[in-house]
């Protein structure tokens, strides 16, 4: 069974395709980096989209989703946004945890994995 990645890198690749799923890397905030948590989750979720799309599938055939956040206190207002996104009947298998991050001002990565049909 062939791998399809998507926008592979040099150390790793947005998502990678396998069987019927989706892997995707962990995201975190792009224009919204520094930002309030709820503008990273919005940030981030967008960027999710986008390469479920590009995958093929949809946030509605998530399987799994593992989030970190730097400080649980923020967990609410993660998931403010999380609960306006995803979709009623639809929601994942989910884990959140509270994790130093990979840089100063990211304050949530998100990572998702997901069935293509």
């Amino acid at each position: 069974m062939a791998l399809k990645r998507i926008e592979p890198g040099k150390r790793m690749s947005s998502a990678v395709i396998h069987g019927n799923k989706v892997y995707l890397a962990g995201f975190t905030p792009d224009k919204a980096l520094g930002k309030s948590v709820a503008e990273q989750t919005k940030d981030v979720l967008t960027q999710i989209d986008a390469t479920l799309k590009e995958a093929g599938t949809d946030k509605t055939k998530i399987i799994k989703a593992n989030i970190w956040l730097t400080n649980i206190s923020t967990f609410a207002e993660m998931n403010s946004v999380w609960d306006a996104w995803v979709v009623p009947g639809q929601t994942p298998a989910r884990a959140t945890v509270e994790a130093k991050l990979a840089a100063p001002g990211i304050d949530v990565e998100i990572m998702v994995e997901a069935a293509l049909d």
